[in-house]
């Protein structure tokens, strides 16, 4: 079998980081206040009250529920029209507190802020995923021309940084995607399900691989959940058998 986890941290470079922590000045990513940590206390605390920790949401796409919608645990959109993916934990809001943060990584090419966004993943989410049932932990790829142009890979600068089993597998490799042109930002959803549709593919020596196995999905962004949709009935059409997304910022429901 080809092997591409990614592999830990050596020792000494734990240690180098350590070090640096306790001895380096630094700010908190949300308020930019001054202290050691990537997110302070006061930050922590407002995340865990005012982003989606505290609303209860869809378990399949991740979206905040509404009253009519809480007994049944899934919105009417995924009642109606079944995703393809399983389940969606998502970290924060849209609007929330780490919008900020993330656009800085995104677009002003900060990958400190992605150390940042994967350590505040793990201070939520990693005794809750620590034993978590799943084989693989695949970022959303960017087109090759894509990732020329902006030079790294958002969704697995951050991802690689997150904490999960030593069983599951990471890698950059496994998911593809062609070059489309156009942007999607402000499209309807209908425009965005058919502009996403044969966007994805498997890098063909992996697919055996896959076959009948667990993946994590990871995504910085979720909106209208086209995108995530389709990477799942390209993996469950290949073999997978189950898809559950991991997203830093999940955008509020159309209105």
């Amino acid at each position: 079998m080809t092997q591409y986890t990614q592999r830990p941290m050596r020792f000494p470079e734990n240690i180098f980081q350590a070090i640096c922590e306790q001895l380096l000045p630094t700010a908190c990513i949300a308020c930019q206040g001054f202290q050691k940590s990537s997110l302070c206390d006061r930050c922590l605390n407002q995340l865990r009250d005012e982003g989606l920790l505290n609303y209860q949401c869809c378990y399949q796409c991740g979206i905040t529920l509404q009253v009519s919608e809480i007994a049944q645990q899934r919105c009417m959109q995924c009642q109606t029209f079944q995703p393809c993916f399983d389940e969606t934990y998502c970290l924060d809001r849209y609007d929330g507190l780490l919008q900020t943060p993330l656009h800085e990584l995104k677009y002003q090419k900060r990958i400190a802020f992605a150390n940042a966004l994967g350590r505040t993943w793990n201070l939520i989410f990693s005794r809750e995923f620590e034993d978590i049932s799943a084989d693989y932990l695949l970022p959303v790829p960017l087109s090759i021309e894509k990732l020329a142009q902006r030079g790294f890979n958002q969704s697995w600068e951050i991802a690689k940084r997150i904490q999960c089993g030593v069983h599951i597998q990471k890698s950059p490799y496994v998911l593809q995607r062609h070059h489309y042109a156009e942007r999607q930002a402000g499209s309807t959803l209908s425009n965005r399900h058919l502009a996403i549709q044969g966007m994805f593919y498997l890098e063909e020596r992996y697919i055996d691989q896959l076959a009948n196995k667990t993946v994590i999905v990871f995504d910085d962004v979720m909106t209208s959940g086209a995108t995530l949709n389709e990477i799942a009935r390209v993996l469950k059409d290949n073999g997978v058998s189950r898809v559950i997304n991991w997203v830093v910022l999940r955008a509020a429901r159309p209105i």
